[in-house]
């Protein structure tokens, strides 16, 4: 899949500061960029949402990922892997996230958390009580109230992306560890 829409022309400082920041200009705001106000917006909101404290970096991170793997969006799980690099997460778990039903590599509210990202981006939603108690119970309120709000921005940023076409850039080649496939999903994964 290419591009459905196509590249808007980014101001100079804004290309600067992503390539600063990535290496690349991202996709996604090149897509979005056609309407500044939406682009920025959302731009501002994914950056608060990344300030949220309350709920482990790394529990948000599989989330993420995991969001990622299950709506198609290789851009997401591309940048998410080079930030799990970035904050120190085990990569080789990290690149598992994908397939993790199948791995043996995570820690049962691990497991918790990647379920919960799914149940809540399934259409319609199927979070149990179950699992909502159990997290709740393990994370506390402050944390399961930022890990929902997070895992709900994530399903707003990569059904974007997948609806305008963005794939993607590469920024997990960076990485060690190549990222696993979801199982039932050739490429998804794919970082080229």
């Amino acid at each position: 899949m290419a591009l459905r829409i196509p590249k808007a022309e980014l101001p100079t400082e804004l290309k600067e500061e992503m390539i600063k920041r990535f290496g690349a200009t991202a996709e996604p705001v090149e897509a979005t960029w056609h309407n500044p106000e939406v682009s920025l917006a959302s731009s501002e909101f994914g950056g608060k949402v990344g300030a949220w404290q309350a709920a482990d970096e790394g529990l948000k991170s599989y989330a993420h990922m995991a969001v990622a793997a299950q709506v198609g969006c290789g851009w997401c799980l591309d940048i998410g892997y080079f930030h799990a690099q970035n904050q120190d997460l085990d990569l080789a778990k990290a690149s598992q996230v994908p397939r993790w039903r199948e791995s043996e590599v995570f820690t049962p509210l691990e497991r918790d958390v990647l379920e919960y990202a799914e149940a809540m981006t399934n259409t319609p939603p199927t979070v149990t009580d179950e699992l909502y108690a159990g997290l709740l119970d393990r994370l506390g309120p402050s944390a399961m109230v930022e890990l929902t709000a997070y895992i709900a921005y994530v399903n707003l940023a990569t059904r974007n992306n997948v609806a305008h076409g963005v794939e993607s850039q590469g920024f997990s080649t960076a990485c060690e560890i190549p990222l696993a496939v979801r199982p039932g999903n050739t490429g998804v994964a794919s970082t080229a």
